[in-house]
């Protein structure tokens, strides 16, 4: 297969470069909108609807993997048309492009399409109702890609980290270092996904071959922000700094967050016959990777 990798400079494009070692026997296309020197990535603006048609029909994409997003969730509340332009109308210009030559669309969704008020894992077929520009952008980046290419598969996931980029372990582990007490929210409660993790159950599906839908996948357990920022200074070594909880009327942000986040894999576990990697074994994994 040809595959088409967008965002690639971004946490999960770069776990998808990285395991496409791995995974030879396939052409990879890794692409994004700026290109750092010395990279083997080409450049493509995706929501250039013509350069993107352009591109998928030069070099033959069977299979089109969209890791690019608007991810800033607060600055999105003020940033409405640049952040739906990138979560919502972009990924319709690439299954459009991918659909009108048979091949398939792995397109990247979140937890935010739910306003989490569950008190229960959240399955593919529960009702979405975003409460945030984030969420309602990448609720219509979904449509748009069930609408123009048949052979689809979203992912939703949730509080996504790896060695790339910055998220939260990274911070966490920095501001453990530079100070000596830290505030974190300890009622929103979900899932941490490594992305390594989601990379490398991408590739199962691709390998074994799309069966259409909608998934959810993050790693297994369940941890607040607060345990998690617990979690990360024990494995990394911190101990001078005092990590105090905090609700999350205390920490006010522009966007809502969802109070409970934990997605259902059941899914995609029996879909792809996966084992879901417990979240502290990957944390673990992560760290060492840092260190």
């Amino acid at each position: 297969m040809r595959i088409l990798v967008t965002g690639c400079n971004g946490q999960l494009g770069n776990e998808m470069q990285l395991l496409a070692r791995e995974n030879g026997q396939h052409s990879y296309f890794f692409t994004d909108v700026v290109i750092p020197e010395g990279s083997v990535a080409q450049k493509l603006d995706i929501t250039n609807e013509v350069e993107v048609e352009k591109f998928v029909e030069e070099h033959e994409i069977d299979c089109v993997v969209n890791c690019a997003a608007y991810t800033a969730v607060d600055k999105a509340e003020s940033n409405e048309e640049l952040c739906d332009l990138l979560n919502h109308v972009a990924p319709g210009y690439l299954a459009k492009a991918v659909g009108k030559r048979g091949g398939s669309m792995v397109q990247i969704s979140t937890d935010y399409v739910f306003d989490g008020t569950s008190y229960r894992p959240v399955t593919e077929e529960q009702q979405t109702c975003p409460n945030s520009v984030y969420g309602r952008t990448k609720l219509a980046g979904e449509e748009s890609v069930m609408k123009a290419c048949d052979k689809y598969l979203i992912i939703r996931t949730a509080w996504l980290y790896s060695t790339f980029g910055n998220n939260f372990v990274k911070t966490m582990i920095r501001l453990g270092k530079e100070k000596k007490e830290l505030g974190v929210i300890f009622d929103q409660v979900g899932t941490p996904t490594y992305a390594r993790d989601l990379a490398a159950v991408i590739f199962v599906a691709i390998n074994q071959g799309i069966v259409p839908g909608i998934y959810h996948f993050s790693n297994e357990g369940v941890i607040s922000w607060y345990d998690f920022t617990k979690a990360i200074h024990r494995i990394a070594g911190i101990e001078g700094c005092k990590v105090k909880p905090l609700h999350t009327e205390e920490y006010p942000t522009p966007a809502a967050r969802p109070h409970y986040s934990v997605l259902d894999k059941t899914k995609i576990k029996r879909t792809y016959g996966v084992e879901v990697p417990y979240w502290e074994e990957s944390l673990r994994e992560c760290v060492e990777r840092l260190r």
